[in-house]
């Protein structure tokens, strides 16, 4: 992709959502939808300019995909959070591993967001399955990134990136082995592989920068409902979110500029 000159128009960019969730009744009602959080999060350029953009949404996990023929038309994918395991056999699933492997075969932009980052880490031939300390992640965490960085120009566009940096978590699956070929960018003391890259063109991250903190709460009351976690886990991350928060414009900051930095010819 040649680098658009600063006297040129800019060529409308399009993004495709690929949502590997269903809504919830919280986020439909605060918000509209997932679809309407992720443009929200990420639909705008670097330096704030809304720009000449389109987003549509493809329903993975009810099976709902783009057509092979539409693909090139797509600057880039974004593939959400799950509750379902990047590790299962589920149709959709299987299907949505395709489809990863076809996007980064021609080079399209992929961002893998928690459920996301490890389905990617799957489909190119990474190791992923339950968390192997502690269970359940859920919350504020530090990441670290690491000490040497690949040259990649969407990390180049950051010009200088924070030793450590919060981020919201909400998984108790993780990547175990990333994939061949790929850079580790940061890890955590829970987790090895918070954040990988392939190259400028694939980039997949444990956490959650597109989560608001009430929608976290919302989730947690969800889970604690359920009792997928205890009430005591529940509480302890509510006390966290009342005492610090996410670094949330550093890591929208960080993902605007892997979909929206042009590569060299």
């Amino acid at each position: 992709m040649k680098v658009v000159a600063a006297d040129q128009p800019r060529r409308s960019r399009r993004y495709a959502l690929l949502l590997a969730a269903r809504d919830s009744e919280y986020v439909l009602k605060a918000y509209g939808g997932y679809f309407n959080v992720f443009v929200s999060a990420f639909g705008r350029d670097c330096d704030g300019d809304a720009g000449d953009e389109a987003w549509d949404m493809f329903r993975v996990v009810d099976g709902e995909l783009p057509a092979e023929e539409d693909l090139d038309g797509y600057d880039g994918f974004v593939i959400s959070g799950s509750p379902y395991d990047a590790y299962a056999d589920e149709r959709w699933i299987l299907r949505l591993c395709l489809l990863v492997q076809d996007l980064v075969a021609a080079r399209k932009r992929v961002l893998g967001i928690c459920f996301g980052h490890q389905v990617i880490c799957r489909a190119l031939g990474g190791r992923v399955g339950k968390a192997r300390v502690g269970g359940w992640d859920i919350g504020i965490r530090e990441v670290t990134m690491a000490a040497t960085l690949p040259p990649c120009r969407f990390l180049d566009a950051l010009q200088d990136l924070p030793p450590h940096a919060k981020i919201t978590e909400c998984h108790q699956d993780e990547v175990w082995e990333a994939p061949l070929g790929a850079e580790v960018l940061a890890s955590s003391d829970k987790t090895g592989v918070e954040m990988f890259c392939v190259g400028d063109h694939v980039l997949g991250i444990q956490g959650h920068p597109e989560y608001t903190a009430d929608i976290l709460l919302s989730l947690v009351d969800r889970l604690s409902s359920s009792q997928s976690i205890t009430v005591s886990f529940a509480d302890d991350v509510k006390r966290q979110l009342e005492a610090t928060g996410p670094d949330r414009e550093f890591w929208l900051t960080l993902c605007k500029s892997f979909l929206k930095t042009q590569e060299l010819a």
